[in-house]
C-alpha cells in the first residue's frame, strides 16, 4: 500500500471561489479543470477515480492537489517561468512615448511614424510598433471635433436629449434633415464583380449625371424614415417635405421637429407655415452639433449600403434606387438606442476642453 493521502479540507470561501471557477466560461480551460480536481479530492474521491472521470493522469491528479494544499488557489494558476531579461528600461520606454506625443519630427513633417521614431532613438521598428499598440497610440490617425459656439448649447442639448430620453406622449419626435448634393455617378467601364481572393473593382474615373437632395425624417420611436428628394434644398422644397410630413403623420398627434440651424429651416415662410399649425413644435441642435440629431446616422446607413458604391445613369435611376432603399429599410426598420444624457455630453466636452487647454491653446 502506498502512503495514505493528507486530506484536503476546503474553507467555505474556498470552496465557493472553486465552484466559481470550476463553472466559468470565461476562463481558462486548464485553470477551471484543476478547479474540478480539487473540488473532487475535497469531496472523499480517490486520485484515481479523479483521473478516470475527468480523463487525465494520476499524476496530474497528484500534482494539482498537492498544488493546493502547498499554496491553497493561488497554487492552481501557472507559474511565471523565467525568460530573457528586458532590454529596455521603464525610463528608455517613456522616454520615446514622450516624443512620440510631445514632440514633431525635425525634418518637418506631421507626425512621427515607427521608422522615423526608430531611426531617432536607435529603437528597431518592431519594438516601437509594439510599444505604440501597448499604449493605443496612433500618431498616423487624426480625428475631427468641433466645439459648440452655441451660447444656447445646454439648453438646447438638455433639450434634444430630453425628447429622447423621455419623448412626450401622444406625440412623435421626428429628426429632420437634408442630404444635399447626392451625385448620380456612373462609371466610365463596367464594375468587376466580387470573387474569391479579390474585392470588387470599380474604374476611378465616372460620368456626373446630375444631383438630387434628400431629405428625411426619421421617426425616434420605431426608426422608420419619411423620405422625399428634390432638385435643390431651398426653403420652397423644405416647406413641400414639411407637408409631406403632415399627411403622413396620423391627425390628433403633436409633431416634435429636430433640425439644425440651417437658414432654409428658419425662412420667413418657413416659421409663418409653422405658426399657422400649432401641432409642430421646432426643437433646435445646437451649432456644429450635426451628431445630436440620429438622422445623421441613418444618412450614414444610405450612404454606405447604397450611394457610396452604386453606379446610376441618370437622376431618376438615382431617386428609383433611394426609394426602393427607404422602402425596404422600413419594413424591418428599428429605432437606435439612445444612451447618452445630457451630462454625459457635457463631462465628454469638458474632458475635450481640459485637453485642448493642456495643448496650450
Amino acid at each position: 500500500m502506498g502512503r495514505p493521502l493528507a486530506p484536503l479540507i476546503l474553507s467555505d470561501a474556498d470552496r465557493q471561489e472553486l465552484k466559481g471557477i470550476a463553472n466559468s466560461h470565461t476562463m481558462p480551460h486548464s485553470i477551471v479543470m484543476r478547479a474540478k480536481i480539487v473540488l473532487a479530492c475535497a469531496s472523499g474521491e480517490q486520485n484515481k477515480h479523479v483521473a478516470e472521470r475527468f480523463g487525465v493522469s494520476i499524476m496530474m491528479v497528484g500534482k494539482w492537489r498537492k498544488r493546493y494544499l502547498d499554496k491553497g488557489i493561488s497554487g492552481l494558476h501557472d507559474e511565471l517561468r523565467p525568460g530573457r531579461p528586458r532590454r529596455y528600461s521603464d525610463e528608455e520606454i517613456a522616454n520615446v512615448i514622450n516624443k512620440v506625443l510631445q514632440t514633431k519630427p525635425e525634418d518637418g513633417s506631421t507626425h512621427w511614424s515607427t521608422r522615423t521614431v526608430a531611426a531617432e532613438t536607435g529603437v528597431s521598428k518592431s519594438t516601437v510598433q509594439r510599444w505604440l499598440q501597448i499604449f493605443s497610440i496612433q500618431p498616423h490617425r487624426q480625428e475631427t471635433f468641433k466645439i459648440s459656439t452655441d451660447p444656447f448649447f445646454v439648453d438646447k442639448v438638455r433639450d434634444v436629449v430630453g425628447l429622447y430620453l423621455n419623448p412626450p406622449d401622444n406625440a412623435v419626435v421626428l429628426c429632420v434633415d437634408e442630404k444635399s448634393q447626392i451625385q448620380a455617378l456612373d462609371r466610365t467601364q463596367p464594375m468587376l464583380p466580387l470573387g474569391l481572393d479579390y474585392a470588387e473593382g470599380v474604374t476611378h474615373d465616372y460620368f456626373r449625371h446630375g444631383t438630387t437632395t434628400l431629405f428625411a425624417a426619421l421617426d425616434i420611436a420605431t426608426g422608420e424614415v419619411i423620405a422625399q428628394c428634390k432638385p435643390r434644398h431651398r426653403h420652397q422644397e423644405f416647406l413641400e417635405f414639411l407637408r409631406r410630413i403632415e399627411k403622413s403623420v396620423p391627425s390628433g398627434l403633436d409633431i416634435h421637429l429636430i433640425i439644425d440651424n440651417y437658414c432654409t429651416h428658419k425662412h420667413a415662410k418657413v416659421k409663418a407655415w409653422l405658426a399657422e399649425r400649432p401641432q409642430f413644435h421646432v426643437h433646435f441642435t445646437p451649432t456644429y452639433s450635426s451628431w445630436l440629431n440620429q438622422v445623421e446616422r441613418w444618412f450614414g446607413i444610405i450612404t454606405e449600403r447604397m450611394i457610396r458604391r452604386g453606379s446610376f445613369r441618370s437622376v431618376k435611376e438615382l431617386i428609383a434606387r433611394i426609394e426602393t432603399f427607404v422602402a425596404n429599410y422600413n419594413k424591418g426598420s428599428t429605432p437606435f438606442m439612445w444612451t447618452a444624457t445630457a451630462d454625459s455630453i457635457f463631462e465628454k466636452i469638458q474632458r475635450l476642453c481640459v485637453r485642448i487647454s493642456g495643448a496650450g491653446h
